[in-house]
C-alpha cells in the first residue's frame, strides 16, 4: 500500500491511540483507513443527495422562472424561495 504523512491534532492522535488500545482495531492504520471509508461514502451520499434534489426540483424550474435546480455548487436560493418550488413539485 502506498504510504501517506498527514499531520493530525493531538487529540485525533489520542483519539486512534485509544481505539487501538481499546481492542477496536489492529493499528492506527485501520482507524484511519475506515475514517477515510467514511469519509468517501459519506461524500458519495451527498454527491447523490445532491443529484436526487436537481432531478427533483427540477420539474419546479419549468414551472417557475424564479425555480432553479439546487446544486452544492449553485447559489442557494432563500428559503422561502426553496419552499415555494418545492410545493410546485
Amino acid at each position: 500500500m502506498p504510504m501517506v504523512t498527514v499531520s493530525i491534532s493531538p487529540q485525533q492522535a489520542a483519539g486512534i491511540r485509544a481505539a487501538v488500545d481499546n481492542g477496536g482495531y489492529a493499528s492506527s492504520s485501520e482507524v484511519v483507513r475506515e475514517a477515510l471509508r467514511l469519509w468517501d461514502t459519506t461524500r458519495k451520499l451527498n454527491e447523490f443527495r445532491d443529484d436526487i434534489l436537481t432531478t427533483a426540483l427540477h420539474p419546479a424550474a419549468d414551472a417557475s422562472p424564479t425555480c432553479s435546480p439546487i446544486t452544492r455548487r449553485s447559489a442557494v436560493a432563500p428559503p422561502e424561495q426553496a419552499f415555494d418550488c418545492i410545493g410546485k413539485i
